[in-house]
């Protein structure tokens, strides 16, 4: 544990690729990314709140999520780090380039907006009343979950993955989640994207419907210089449905990034 945060990790180099998990994950999302990188030294938290890691302040907003970020990194022996940030977590990301540049390599943002929702109160109004609604009325995390998963992913994911994704959101506490939820919509970091001054790489699947594909796009011709990459056949969790096609990819881009 590194600052009341849980994690795991595998691999050793002298350059750290540190994963940050979607709003409904945790640290096991990226089982097929830790470890998977030889040169490298591969590490995934549990956000706060999440696993065994203190959540200290419920619901968080990105400021004290960037603040514990960066904590995290500095306990990890400091200097910059590579961040992946999956959904929110390539919000976080995404936000502690533009607090904490000096903490940031490059960022690999997968399946992220860089706003959340509409430009009204509507759309976060109606959002948080269908993901809150059922559990205000009594369903548990894990039926949600089981009820859940499968339309997360594309039609091609291994029913063992689609296990395993129902496995990490059953396992939410639901005051996190309910906590989370209300920090999610609060996000807006698309008037930013042009200050981000670190290499940038936005990967999206293609039949995702949290994260639109053309969104992700237009998000990526706003980072400078960042390259954008669609995963045909893939939802809202491509590291976990193609690890092999999503882990050559971000092979390519680390190598580029750092040769």
């Amino acid at each position: 544990m590194i600052d009341g945060i849980t994690y795991i990790e595998a691999g050793a180099g002298p350059r750290t690729l540190l994963c940050l998990h979607g709003i409904g994950s945790d640290a096991s999302s990226f089982h097929h990314q830790v470890g998977a990188f030889e040169g490298w030294r591969v590490v995934a938290w549990d956000m706060p709140g999440y696993g065994g890691s203190e959540a200290r302040m419920n619901p968080p907003d990105f400021a004290h999520l960037s603040e514990r970020l960066g904590a995290f990194v500095a306990g990890l022996g400091g200097g910059k780090v590579h961040l992946l940030g999956h959904s929110i977590g390539g919000m976080i990301a995404l936000d502690h380039a533009l607090r904490r540049p000096d903490q940031v390599a490059s960022l690999v943002l997968v399946a992220t907006t860089p706003r959340f929702g509409g430009r009204d109160d509507s759309f976060r109004d109606a959002f948080l009343k269908a993901r809150l609604g059922a559990l205000d009325a009594g369903q548990t995390m894990a039926g949600m979950a089981a009820r859940t998963a499968p339309h997360l992913v594309g039609p091609d994911t291994p029913a063992e993955e689609i296990a395993h994704i129902e496995r990490g959101l059953a396992a939410v506490p639901v005051e996190t989640w309910r906590g989370i939820l209300r920090c999610l919509v609060t996000f807006d970091r698309a008037g930013d994207l042009g200050a981000v001054t670190c290499p940038a790489m936005a990967v999206s699947g293609s039949v995702d419907t949290n994260a639109p594909a053309a969104t992700v796009e237009k998000m990526a011709a706003r980072l400078p210089g960042a390259r954008y990459r669609e995963m045909p056949g893939t939802g809202h969790m491509p590291h976990q449905e193609m690890p092999q096609t999503f882990n050559a990819l971000l092979a390519a881009f680390l190598e580029d990034v750092t040769s």
